[in-house]
């Protein structure tokens, strides 16, 4: 897809210049760890592979608290066009028999528990790799897996919400891309009506900085030091399930005020 010339997005000092190759593999690894029903082993298989991918794209920044933010954030940008969202028709085949509030429960449920297993995977691991010295720069990369893991599922999540109360994201796929990734930052739904929907194709150097300090309060103080995620695959696993849960329900809160069937019927 050709975007027109003004839309060439500005490159930040040390923002790492992106591989099409690399960024083609990297989203494909990227979709298949958002399936909601992956084995722990098949999901362990594919965090794996990710850290290959992450690393062919280059690692310098990872280690540079303020340049590692930035890095993450194109890394996030990068892959959310890759990032597979069913539509309402399929989602109702995929979970017959619910009506829209069961089925983003489920769908809540399902995301929470698929980023509770990416961190009792890489957050164990971490753990592991960061008490043994010389397997030490390997701690960062590994966060990187694991967070650029979490916010796909979660990317995902948010679409597919969209999907269920009939606010599907307008556009092209790099203009979905950018509403998922403002939907994520912000915590809530998407107006379609709203001047200025569906005309961005790349994200701006505010809405980068939005997108900056959200994996920054998110992710806390281990993007900002890129010490260990967490202390340990139980502690990990929880954290990861109670924050994708409680950003599922922002944001099913916030497209439920104009789902057209809970309107006619209050």
């Amino acid at each position: 897809m050709s975007h027109p010339e003004h839309s060439t997005p500005e490159v930040e000092p040390g923002a790492a210049t992106p591989d099409p190759d690399t960024d083609t593999a990297l989203g494909k690894t990227v979709a298949a760890l958002t399936a909601d029903d992956l084995e722990p082993a098949s999901r362990r298989e594919l965090l794996g592979r990710l850290v290959g991918d992450i690393r062919r794209r280059g690692l310098g920044q990872l280690f540079r608290p303020k340049a590692a933010l930035r890095w993450m954030a194109d890394v996030v940008t990068d892959i959310a066009p890759h990032v597979p969202v069913r539509d309402r028709a399929t989602l109702h085949r995929h979970f017959p028999g619910l009506d829209d509030d069961e089925l983003a429960e489920r769908l809540i449920r399902n995301a929470a528990r698929s980023t509770a297993s990416i961190g009792a995977v890489g957050g164990g691991v971490a753990a592991v790799e960061w008490v043994a010295t010389p397997t030490l720069l390997s701690a960062p990369v590994l966060l990187a897996a694991e967070t650029v893991s979490v916010v796909a599922i979660e990317l995902k999540l948010l679409g597919e919400l969209h999907e269920v109360y009939g606010r599907p994201l307008p556009g092209s796929t790099g203009q979905r891309a950018l509403h998922l990734l403002q939907s994520w930052s912000q915590q809530r739904g998407i107006n379609p009506l709203l001047p200025g929907v569906g005309v961005a194709t790349v994200l701006g150097t505010a809405a980068r900085r939005d997108l900056q300090r959200s994996l920054l309060r998110r992710f806390g103080r281990s993007l900002s030091t890129m010490g260990p995620l967490l202390t340990g695959a139980a502690v990990a696993g929880y954290l990861n399930r109670r924050a994708t849960r409680a950003l599922g329900e922002h944001v099913r809160k916030d497209l439920r005020r104009n789902h057209p069937r809970i309107i006619e019927s209050s």
